[in-house]
């Protein structure tokens, strides 16, 4: 609680811890009520340290106040990381304080104050850190240590009360007999406190006692022991909270959801299938109640009764039926809840023995220090690498999904929008890597299309060309003969097929050629067409000149780009002895009028 003396402000603290309390009653918010308490007490702390004395008179009625309020939320960030989202939050719980004091006529607030807490934040959000999903390697490590720990629990719990049906009551037998003590509990003719009272001094018990007392730790303070006995011996009888952790990580595993609902159902919300379980889920947050099927797995057996089966598909050990797990579980916990008949919302019912003394049958609270997700971890030798948080395990699963429905959004969001499963699900590191791969192989093959795509002429480069030259080029037998004859040739190059010019309708004379020649795809340039290049570059060279770059590179880039390329792989002879053919007069260059008519408008 905010405590008043604690401040020189007192009685800005009474103002605030009024509203504070109104606002928890009038809307009922549970855990971010101390985001309230944790706001005032340090804007309290820091207008006691800069106002000094002064501090004792300040109050939401006082304008000077208004400093202080501004340099206490421009120094909020101070005590937090970059972009943390602590700094906005705590300011904005102050100012809905102030407005809320500022709504009530009968309370006075400075209107200098009031201004301020209706204005717009001096502090930006912040980013949230999204929790990344576990490895394959940690969640394989997890499930793993999940089964293992529920079989070592059902083992104990077997041995336990197979131990307490060999005993008789205490006082017939001995006060300091494993077995007795088990038989006791077990038939409910003795409580826990009759125990403290009536067994001996610790110093008294025999070994076998002390060493079951003391457990793995092997500590037995006289000060704790009888506790540390009671503890081990419900223990032997009860499933522990640790235990439960196990069950919540292989439910989560085998469902995909949350652990709000793999934890919020009870006996009443569980029907069992001949292939299968549905269970009603329940969704607080989102106030959503879904009845989900989880079906079975094919059995080797049945696998192989059925040829079409892969049976590739076959993960023996361990089993991540979501029937299975409930079954264990209600197996395991049939006792507990038997002795809390008024929990019937959860099957994950914990057994303990208070510190004074008397049992407790109670719902899971898996957040206690000693007994968190993080402490089962330490406890089965898990290594996780960074936020030991079970939200991390929903995280995985949905990875998993999202690479088994090959990314689609509607297919792995189908227990929320798809708004949520892109902004909180899709962040985390696997899927990014694989949203990366998607886009560097998309990026690839288009890429690599446009590469393959020839928007080109086909040069032969050998000096001497012939038949057999041309078709292991790629030209078919009657291509190849029509080209040798000069049947296909265009001047700057030869067209393997006029009537499939990419410029014009299938079927149609190419209307383009040889200006767009260099071009296409069907042109194929010889060493005989050397000359006639020659006079087109002459020609798009006086082009250049006369056509502004812009127009020119429009018009012309892509078939000047092109014959640069094509001239540039031949040998300074070859062209010197092309420009000597055109100056002997025996090569020319056929153009349409219109080559010789073109302007920039």
């Amino acid at each position: 609680m905010v405590a008043p003396a604690d401040f020189r402000c007192s009685l800005l603290v009474m103002q605030l811890a009024d509203e504070w309390v109104e606002y928890v009653a009038a809307t009922a918010i549970t855990a971010s009520a101390r985001v309230y308490r944790t706001a005032i007490n340090r804007l309290c702390a820091y207008v006691d340290k800069a106002l000094g004395s002064e501090a004792e008179e300040a109050s939401l009625a006082d304008p000077g106040l208004f400093d202080a309020l501004v340099d206490w939320e421009l120094s909020l960030p101070e005590d937090y990381a970059p972009s943390s989202t602590h700094p906005a939050v705590l300011a904005a719980a102050v100012r809905v304080l102030i407005v809320r004091r500022d709504d009530h006529a009968d309370r006075s607030v400075a209107p200098e104050v009031a201004r301020l807490a209706r204005g717009p934040g001096l502090l930006g959000s912040g980013e949230k850190t999204q929790r990344d999903e576990f490895t394959l390697k940690e969640k394989r490590a997890l499930v793993r240590a999940a089964w293992q720990s529920a079989h070592a629990t059902r083992q104990r719990l077997d041995e336990g009360w197979a131990l307490a049906g060999r005993g008789c009551h205490p006082s017939l037998g001995s006060w300091t007999s494993i077995t007795d003590l088990l038989w006791g509990l077990a038939h409910e003719q003795i409580t826990p406190d009759d125990i403290r009272q009536q067994m001996p001094h610790p110093r008294h018990w025999p070994p076998e006692l002390r060493d079951f007392a003391s457990g793995p730790t092997g500590s037995l303070p006289p000060q704790t022991a009888r506790r540390q006995l009671l503890s081990r011996l419900f223990a032997t009888l009860y499933p522990t909270t640790l235990d439960l952790h196990s069950f919540r990580v292989l439910l989560m595993d085998a469902t995909g959801y949350t652990s709000e609902e793999v934890t919020g159902f009870g006996e009443t919300e569980i029907e069992f299938l001949p292939k299968g379980v549905r269970l009603t889920l329940l969704k607080n947050r989102a106030r959503w109640l879904r009845h989900r099927a989880f079906r079975d797995r094919a059995t080797p057996g049945e696998l192989a009764a059925d040829d079409d089966t892969d049976e590739r598909l076959i993960v023996n050990w361990p089993r991540r039926e979501a029937s299975e797990v409930v079954r264990q579980l209600l197996d395991l916990t049939a006792r507990t809840r038997a002795k809390a008949p008024h929990i019937t919302d959860t099957l994950f019912v914990r057994a303990v023995v208070r510190n004074d003394f008397t049992p407790l049958f109670d719902r899971w609270i898996p957040e206690a220090k000693t007994t968190s997700f993080g402490s089962w971890l330490d406890m089965m030798d898990v290594e996780i690498k960074g936020d030991r948080h079970i939200g991390r395990m929903r995280k995985s699963v949905k990875v998993e999904k999202a690479i088994v429905t090959e990314g689609r959004i509607s297919a792995a969001a189908d227990d929320h929008t798809e708004e949520t499963f892109a902004g909180h699900y899709a962040q985390g590191t696997t899927l990014r890597i694989l949203s990366g791969r998607t886009i560097a192989t998309a990026q690839q093959h288009w890429f690599d299309k446009a590469l393959d795509r020839v928007d080109g002429p086909t040069v032969v480069s050998k000096e001497v060309v012939d038949h057999g030259v041309l078709t292991d080029a790629g030209l078919s037998p009657e291509e190849a003969e029509d080209i040798m004859t000069g049947q296909l040739d265009m001047g700057v190059s030869h067209c393997k097929n006029p009537y499939e010019s990419p410029f014009s309708r299938p079927g149609e004379l190419c209307a383009v050629a040889p200006l767009r020649c260099l071009e296409c795809r069907n042109a194929w340039i010889l060493p005989s067409n050397l000359p006639q290049l020659l006079l087109f570059h002459d020609h798009l060279e006086k082009l250049r000149y006369r056509l502004s770059p812009t127009v020119f590179t429009r018009l012309w880039g892509q078939s000047w780009v092109n014959l640069r390329a094509v001239l540039d792989d031949r040998p300074a002879e070859e062209l010197a002895h092309a420009r000597k053919h055109i100056e002997a007069g025996q090569a020319i260059l056929d153009l349409p009028l219109a080559a010789n008519t073109e302007f920039d408008a």
